[in-house]
């Protein structure tokens, strides 16, 4: 295993970001180096899954993805993104053989675990730009602990069209192979709307739209939202809520049980998060763990808009913005500037990675709690 440090150097190099509206501009994005590799995957058939009630469940494996990850790799710092029905990130070269393993284990798990298809696969960062593309990345500081990875320059979408392709898979794990998902669960109570609907917004650039303009655009939309509360955030200031039994223990149990008993997994998870519920509602603290405080930072930590060679976002969003929003995607689809999908629910969710919970580096993707990304992007394939 190569030194952390040196592995980590170039991404380390690259400047934090305190506002998320800078990130338009494609200057702010860092190249990878070409030895780099991505990782993309993509859940087989999530879109039915979405319909018949698993969207949890498809989180839940797209964030797995993550996951294995950060145990891989130690909880090294790298470049990864939540795209709610699958996941992609970059490593070092150092890094690739480790990387691909993990991946093809939680292919393993999906199937054998929830009977769900994961498509995987690894892309070396020279042979995208071969391709005419690129992979840029920028980090943005969602909280003082916490920072997400955005992408921008079609590499990474590139990848994953490949992948789905049956190109740059990854090797066949055997049966029985788990990898390891320390810390992915999903305790909080769903985030009803407190403004109307939760939207899902999918923006993606027109092939042959000049980059400033859709720079231009995303820029538009994201102070639009600027205008919402806490620009559109789904969580309320004081975090999510939270109640027991939580609705994501067994799939929790999935995750935890290495290979062990479901019900003894389920058993743990349950006791633990009635622990947690106690002391949120009594506002006891624990060795000194305050979990109010916890629940707020849960909050200020999550991953609810995203730079994913275009624009994603979760909104907590009233009428007179939603309209305003489709209009202007409307006029910039029929200018050709992008394609876009939108979709209301009246909840978001959210699926945690937590190392520690006496840290504040926990990470929360957000996604709506009734189709979100899956459904938006549906709705882009479905245009015109």
């Amino acid at each position: 295993m190569s030194d952390p440090v040196d592995s980590t150097a170039f991404y380390a190099s690259v400047p934090l970001q305190d506002d998320f509206g800078v990130l338009s501009d494609t200057q702010k994005y860092t190249p990878l180096p070409d030895d780099w590799w991505v990782g993309t995957s993509d859940i087989v058939g999530s879109t039915q899954a979405v319909a018949d009630g698993r969207y949890k469940t498809v989180n839940m494996v797209g964030a797995a993805v993550i996951s294995a990850q950060i145990n891989a790799h130690g909880g090294a710092a790298f470049p990864y993104i939540f795209g709610g029905d699958g996941a992609g990130f970059a490593v070092p070269p150092a890094w690739q053989d480790r990387a691909a393993k993990a991946l093809a284990a939680v292919r393993v798990w999906a199937a054998e675990e929830f009977d769900m298809g994961l498509r995987v696969g690894m892309t070396r960062v020279s042979d995208i730009r071969q391709a005419g593309l690129d992979v840029t990345v920028a980090r943005f500081q969602a909280a003082l602990g916490v920072d997400y990875a955005m992408f921008t320059g079609g590499g990474l979408s590139w990848a994953e069209t490949q992948m789905k392709k049956g190109a740059q898979s990854v090797p066949q794990a055997p049966a029985g192979t788990q990898p390891d998902l320390t810390g992915l669960s999903c305790r909080w109570n769903h985030m009803p709307s407190r403004h109307g609907t939760i939207l899902s917004v999918v923006i993606l650039p027109s092939d042959d739209a000049p980059g400033p303009a859709f720079s231009a655009l995303a820029r538009d939309v994201v102070e639009v939202a600027r205008g919402l509360e806490r620009a559109g955030h789904p969580a309320a200031p004081g975090g999510p809520g939270v109640k027991w039994p939580p609705a994501g223990a067994t799939l929790e149990a999935h995750a935890q049980r290495r290979g062990g008993s479901l019900g003894a997994a389920r058993r743990k998870a349950l006791f633990e998060s009635f622990v947690a519920w106690l002391l949120i509602k009594t506002g006891l603290k624990i060795g000194g763990f305050d979990a109010r405080d916890y629940q707020r930072i849960v909050g200020g930590n999550a991953d609810f808009r995203k730079f994913e060679d275009g624009l994603k976002m979760t909104l907590d969003c009233d009428s007179a913005t939603q309209e305003q929003l489709r209009n202007l995607l409307e006029k910039a689809a029929q200018d050709g500037i992008i394609r876009y999908g939108l979709h209301t629910q009246s909840e978001a969710m959210m699926t945690c990675i937590v190392p520690s919970i006496m840290t504040d580096d926990h990470v929360h993707f957000v996604d709506g709690a009734a189709g979100g990304y899956t459904a938006a992007a549906q709705a882009i394939k479905g245009a015109q």
